[in-house]
């Protein structure tokens, strides 16, 4: 008999240079191409190119390169807006039409299903996207540092520690831009020096800057290494004068070596203690610290498409998983007969009471716990919801919550995820016992690879249980 020699894995260092047809777009934003049927990563290429790339990492299963020319460009290119757009990494988009963006942005979700939850023609609308996608980002959270000898806030390069000076991003609300740069430029005139990580030196970490859209009031948030800021009065006095439209100032103290932003203490400066936001009928008082949605504008689309998903008639009991502040669930409470919200951080839930209180929403309660514990418990005790929302973090559902789905059998589940990959593996065992009826993916951070989706799975009645 015989033998035929199995082919050798293919051959590949760092510095090989490689010409490439780029097949799609990976969840990083990066091209795909094949050398050799090897999957190869290219930075900044694009679907249906031609390009000429340098090997710069070479792992058993893929190869990772550098674009040094596009021989066929792809009609979908276009010329980046910001200025820094190559060294911040902040983007990594904004090389492709905004049109083309949501075309793979559904593509995605699309693969994604189609890989792992192994269906053939996964219901995946195309992407909802922003008339005007620019601007859109309400916070801005720019590290400090010191470059040739000028003061300097943005955003550490990719993969180094080199800071990006970022004057007037593209993405950020303009209100936010101003904030950084005069609160940057106030606090040189004042000699208040930036914190240095590696000497533990200095005072100011991190400025934060927020806007509320509905309303225009702004907040600025200065982070600082130590519990003092030289000159404080003179720093209050001058950040009023430059920034009139400010209504709160703030100082968040982090003295530990962390890559966490922000520390455990928070003093008030200046002002209210909070911003006043709307989302639709909602309102909301935003602390410093305290979590919200980064795009209002497409926040609201993908409530109303949750809430589109859920089909509510007034009569449903429902369960929020995952419920962070309780934005969700309070979108939804006036459609159902009761909401329950779930979410293992206490001070998280402490919020959403707040926000359920201002809102009167007395039909919406919240509770601190793991889902997979009081779900059951409380289907034990005869309160089975209509409909569960889960809108989990990148790593997805927990696997006992999977479990405890399947055991307590909502008519409904509305999927809201961050990562089309955890979503499909999740919806792959969740067939079990439903359907999946429709995938909607929206738009939430334009010129970056990020995609959100509402997904909706009804139960398979005639399953025998």
């Amino acid at each position: 008999m015989k033998l035929t020699k199995q082919k050798p894995d293919v051959q590949m260092r760092i510095g090989q240079q490689v010409t490439l047809t780029i097949r799609s777009i990976g969840i990083n934003g990066e091209g795909i191409g094949y050398y050799k049927r090897k999957i190869v990563f290219v930075d900044k290429a694009l679907p249906g190119e031609v390009v000429h790339a340098e090997i710069t990492d070479v792992k058993e299963k893929y190869a990772s390169a550098r674009l040094i020319k596009v021989i066929e460009k792809s009609p979908a290119r276009v010329q980046p807006p910001c200025p820094v757009y190559e060294e911040c990494g902040g983007c990594s988009l904004q090389h492709m039409d905004y049109q083309a963006q949501l075309i793979s942005k559904q593509e995605l979700v699309l693969e994604a299903l189609q890989k792992y939850a192994r269906l053939e023609n996964p219901p995946v609308a195309p992407t909802i996207g922003m008339e005007n996608p620019w601007s859109y980002r309400n916070k801005a959270q720019f590290q400090v540092g010191r470059q040739d000898g000028k003061l300097v806030a943005g955003l550490y390069q990719t993969g180094s520690h080199q800071l990006i000076d970022l004057e007037g991003c593209r993405v950020q609300h303009e209100a936010t831009n101003q904030i950084v740069q005069k609160a940057k430029r106030v606090l040189e005139q004042l000699g208040i020096p930036e914190y240095d990580e590696r000497k533990r030196t200095g005072v100011v970490r991190t400025i934060v800057a927020r806007v509320a859209f509905a309303t225009g009031e702004t907040q600025l948030t200065l982070v600082t290494a130590t519990q003092e800021i030289p000159r404080e009065k003179e720093l209050v006095l001058e950040l009023r004068y430059q920034l009139p439209e400010l209504v709160s100032i703030a100082q968040n103290i982090n003295p530990k070596k962390t890559s966490l932003v922000f520390g455990e203490t928070t003093r008030q400066l200046w002002g209210k203690p909070s911003i006043a936001e709307k989302l639709g009928d909602l309102s909301f008082d935003l602390s410093a610290r305290a979590f919200f949605q980064l795009n209002p504008e497409q926040t609201q689309k993908l409530y109303r498409e949750v809430q589109k998903a859920a089909g509510l008639t007034g009569k449903e009991l429902v369960f929020d998983l995952y419920c962070g502040t309780g934005t969700i669930a309070l979108w939804l409470a006036p459609h159902a007969r009761e909401v329950r919200g779930i979410e293992i951080i206490p001070e998280a839930v402490e919020d959403a009471r707040r926000n359920a209180e201002r809102n009167g929403a007395a039909n919406a309660s919240f509770h601190t716990g793991r889902a997979e514990v009081l779900m059951p418990k409380w289907a034990k005790q005869g309160l089975r919801p209509d409909v569960v929302v889960v809108d989990p973090p990148r790593t997805g559902l927990d696997g006992a919550l999977i479990d405890s789905l399947l055991a307590v059998q909502p008519q409904k589940i509305v999927y809201v995820s961050c990562n089309p990959s955890t979503l499909a593996k999740d919806i792959s065992l969740l067939l079990e016992r439903y359907e999946l009826v429709s995938v909607q993916p929206l738009d939430m951070f334009p010129h970056t690879a990020h995609v959100e989706s509402v997904s909706l799975l009804v139960r398979r009645c005639c399953k025998k249980v």
